[in-house]
């Protein structure tokens, strides 16, 4: 997060605006104080990063606006709490249920715990101000406003949240159209990756909804030179008799660099160009290097190798295994459990020997849960029917 200029400035912005927001209503009239919606804090900030983030970046707020509001023990404990809850309660903010249920819960929290705090603090109810609670009330309804705000900043800081990757994970959506139109089987196989990714993605705790959309648009750029790749050789003429491995090497070396430029083209977020960008990592187009090897001719190796860069968060490592898993099981004969057990082991044990995954934060535990998934995914796809009687 420190090191990326936008991102440092966007969480900045947001405390900056919060802390103004509630100054604002101190001097104004400091008894609508609890009218500013500073829940929204926590929600955008979950949205674009994670839950971890925006908590930190609330309990900073509050701390900050401890020094501005008059009863600010009262204030900094209501606002903790109903961060903590917001942090909690808010999942898949992309449906609008959600929302209006967490704005509810948030609400509700807020007068239960005013009730509670007055009650401990007074002793009686007899004193207490019954028009707070509509204050309340009032600033859930505003808490409402983050949908809308979440477009404003994405467009400003060009962030992508849960609720655009919802849009692009619609496969009706024109690029992904034109890759089922263009290349059939690569469309296949990308709704495959993206049924393994998620599976594996929410095994570990992953962003399933940023790797699902990840591995739909992946292999974009194989709509270039569609027929290059074995998915979409329809009439059984292959083009690469005709090349040498080295010029068919470059071929599907390329399909990275034409996916990328497609989805700059089409405007799609950094975030998922990340996907495309790392997909295959550093390494090498392992069927035309044998097959330069058996030529024996002098060839520099790198000519072979995709240019990276090799994945660098858990996301992109999880679309590396599954990508490679769900390519290379076409080639499986009479697939059995064992066969499948031994064969994602052979190739997940590949990129990790080649230091595929040395830049992404994944443990050795969660490659272990991934590959648990895919064995399981892999066995479901290949389970074989028992023959009916005539």
């Amino acid at each position: 997060m420190f090191s990326n200029n936008t991102k440092v400035t966007f969480i900045f912005f947001n405390i900056v605006l919060m802390v103004f927001l509630t100054t604002l209503v101190v001097n104004f009239n400091s008894s609508y104080i609890y009218i500013v919606p500073l829940c929204i804090l926590p929600l955008i900030l979950k949205a674009f990063f994670d839950a971890r983030l925006g908590l930190f970046t609330h309990v900073i707020t509050v701390l900050l606006l401890g020094f501005v509001v008059a009863n600010n023990y009262e204030y900094m404990f209501l606002q903790i709490i109903a961060g903590i809850v917001t942090i909690l309660t808010v999942s898949e903010l992309y449906k609008r249920a959600n929302l209006f249920i967490s704005v509810g819960q948030i609400t509700l929290i807020y007068i239960i715990s005013y009730f509670a705090f007055f009650v401990i603090h007074e002793g009686s109810i007899d004193s207490l101000k019954w028009e707070t609670f509509l204050l309340f009330v009032l600033c859930g309804l505003a808490t409402l406003f983050v949908q809308p705000l979440i477009y404003v900043y994405e467009k400003l800081f060009g962030l992508v949240s849960d609720v655009s990757l919802l849009e692009l994970s619609d496969t009706n959506s024109k690029l992904l159209k034109e890759l089922s139109d263009k290349a059939p089987g690569t469309f296949h196989h990308s709704l495959n990756v993206a049924n393994l990714a998620e599976a594996a993605a929410n095994e570990i705790g992953a962003n399933t909804m940023l790797v699902r959309v990840g591995a739909l648009y992946h292999d974009i750029g194989k709509m270039t030179n569609p027929t290059y790749f074995t998915e979409n050789q329809s009439t059984g003429i292959n083009p690469h008799d005709e090349l040498s491995p080295k010029e068919s090497a470059q071929i599907i070396i390329n399909h990275v660099i034409d996916g990328i430029e497609l989805a700059k083209k089409n405007n799609l977020p950094d975030r998922v160009i990340d996907f495309i960008r790392t997909h295959h990592g550093t390494s090498v187009v392992y069927y035309f290097y044998n097959k330069q090897l058996e030529a024996n001719q002098d060839f520099d190796a790198a000519d072979f190798a995709y240019n990276g860069p090799n994945p660098f968060s858990k996301e992109t490592a999880i679309l590396m295994m599954c990508d490679s898993v769900e390519a290379a099981s076409k080639s499986l004969k009479d697939p059995t459990s064992t066969k499948i057990n031994s064969f994602v082991e052979t190739i997940l044990s590949k990129q990790m020997e080649s230091n595929q995954f040395l830049n992404a934060n994944i443990t050795f535990k969660e490659i272990e849960s991934i590959k648990k998934v895919l064995k399981q995914k892999l066995a479901n796809m290949y389970h074989l029917r028992i023959e009916y009687p005539d």
